[in-house]
């Protein structure tokens, strides 16, 4: 039962940690505004956040090996094409998708 206190009581305080670490800017912004440097570089967050997730998934690093090409740079490089073609965003995941399941196919993967 003790374990069971201590797990609930651990998830509380960081669902509050987080709540305020949000929401902090938005509860007290006015008091402490941002200078504009800061919120110039601020706006290219999302797109950092975003390279942060998907470069990671398309060159898996192996310590040893480094950098693993395989099918999924191959795939990603076929939808940015087709992307930089149509301008369309479900043509870039539909021949994203496509082109990695066709390779896996043809690859025997």
């Amino acid at each position: 039962m003790e374990n069971n206190a201590y797990f609930y009581t651990a998830i509380i305080l960081l669902a509050l940690c987080t709540a305020i670490s949000r929401a902090g800017y938005f509860l007290f912004g006015h008091h402490l505004p941002l200078p504009d440097g800061l919120r110039s570089a601020l706006r290219y967050a999302p797109l950092a956040a975003l390279a942060g997730i998907v470069i990671p998934e398309l060159l898996p690093w192996h310590p040893i090996e480094g950098p693993q090409v395989d099918l999924r740079l191959l795939a990603a490089a076929i939808a940015v094409g087709v992307f930089l073609w149509t301008r369309n965003g479900f043509l870039l995941i539909v021949s994203g998708m496509g082109a990695l399941w066709l390779s896996r196919w043809v690859f025997g993967l």
